[in-house]
């Protein structure tokens, strides 16, 4: 095993309406996330979570499949999103992962990263924002956690029609990140990286900060195609696509001798 490779992934949005993003999943854990020192999923790795006992059939065998990375060896963090922010202990137990607050400062090597899901960053969007704070309640989440199974199950789906249709209302600035939040983020974690996604928007994207440069790497999501970034102990990344075939096989786009 490489000595301080570290994957991050996001926004794989999994569910059985999904099955072809489900068996590319199932592959990188069998293969690539093998072979690397530990796996980061920054939120919506679910397309809805509704709660630990959720036993929806595609979801519960992607749990299986982390348990069964967790157990080979792999240590997996996962950051919860806004559309499996209801991931709980059990979930922790059901996979041998665990959780992370959002954001998140990480040390790798040389390297000083805050790492988020994103949607906190953009701060233009105000009823998202407002959402956001009442559904992360602890009040709100135990009386909708108290709801029957079935009842859960239909709320997110109107939920995820509703999201659909507030996000087509939108300009599509206000659903980036604000600049003004990104700068915060860095400043805060006194670091030079900033690793997030929700925006299905991937590139990396540097600025000058305080004199010094900051990077800012943006994961895509995996609706079409897979997206994964290599983070080395040595501060060199490669943001890579991973094109949707049973082979594996990757296309980079970003150099992998690009350094923080």
């Amino acid at each position: 095993m490489p000595h301080g490779r570290h994957l991050f992934v996001s926004d794989l949005h999994l569910d059985a309406t999904a099955p072809d993003a489900v068996a590319q999943f199932h592959r990188f854990l069998q293969h690539e996330a093998r072979n690397c020192d530990g796996l980061y999923i920054l939120g919506d790795l679910f397309e809805t979570w509704i709660g630990d006992d959720d036993d929806e059939t595609a979801r519960s065998a992607v749990c299986t499949a982390l348990r069964e990375l967790t157990c080979a060896g792999t240590p997996c963090w996962v950051m919860r999103g806004n559309r499996d922010f209801l991931l709980g202990v059990d979930f922790e137990r059901r996979t041998g992962c665990t959780l992370l607050p959002d954001p998140t400062l990480l040390q790798v090597g040389d390297v000083r990263a805050v790492i988020s899901h994103g949607d906190l960053l953009c701060t233009a969007d105000h009823g998202y924002q407002q959402f956001r704070t009442l559904a992360h309640g602890e009040r709100f989440q135990a009386v909708y956690l108290r709801l029957p199974l079935a009842t859960r199950r239909a709320l997110a789906q109107m939920a995820r029609a509703s999201s659909r249709e507030h996000t087509r209302q939108l300009r599509s600035e206000i659903m980036d990140v604000d600049a003004a939040a990104v700068v915060a983020a860095l400043r805060c974690g006194d670091s030079d990286l900033l690793i997030h996604g929700h925006t299905h928007r991937p590139g990396i994207h540097q600025q000058l900060l305080d004199g010094r440069r900051a990077t800012r790497i943006v994961l895509g999501d995996w609706y079409d195609q897979g997206s994964c970034l290599v983070l080395n102990s040595d501060a060199s990344y490669e943001l890579r696509t991973l094109p949707r075939a049973a082979s594996g096989s990757t296309v980079s786009i970003a150099p992998s001798s690009s350094r923080v």
